[in-house]
């Protein structure tokens, strides 16, 4: 309540009803909405990146190893990194559709916030988590080292290559 004078000299009340900035508040859901994107967008990266760093360690074995890599068909690195982008993109939609419902609920002036929401997005992105580091601490016992020339004894490379080709005058 305000008090307002007339011209009279006349002290009345008058109710002022509060300014409602929306535009701070539609602002604030977008920024809102843009960080859950962005957070999608890493999901996404991450997952790709996880998927093929896998097959790149595989390759890189078989190459060293000369053997086919064993691999659990269901607990893999390209199972997880297809997890994770699967997990972004239905964030991408969780987000928009979060966006909308603010959106409506601060037009209408009846806000209510999700707290189940972000507790399950934190739960699926800590299982997600959880899941790599066996992938990364795991390590095949099967794996052979590389065999170390210097402890085979033969000629040096180099004197083994000039007998090779050496020319007889």
């Amino acid at each position: 309540m305000v008090g307002v004078e007339s011209d009279f000299g006349v002290v009345r009340q008058v109710m002022v009803k509060p300014v409602i900035d929306r535009q701070r508040e539609h602002q604030a859901n977008e920024r809102t909405f843009l960080a859950w994107l962005r957070t999608s967008i890493a999901l996404i990266g991450f997952g790709f990146a996880i998927a093929r760093f896998g097959l790149f360690l595989r390759q890189i074995q078989l190459a060293v190893t000369q053997k086919p890599v064993a691999t659990n068909s269901i607990f893999t690195s390209e199972n997880l990194g297809v997890s994770l982008v699967i997990f972004g993109i239905i964030v991408i939609c969780l987000a928009a559709w979060r966006y909308n419902q603010v959106f409506w609920q601060i037009e209408r002036g009846n806000y209510r916030p999700n707290r189940l929401l972000v507790w399950i997005m934190a739960g699926v992105v800590t299982i997600l988590g959880s899941l790599s580091i066996p992938l990364v601490l795991w390590r095949d016992s099967s794996i052979s080292p590389p065999i170390d020339d210097s402890k085979i004894p033969s000629k040096p490379r180099r004197q083994a290559f000039l007998d090779k080709n050496s020319w007889h005058y």
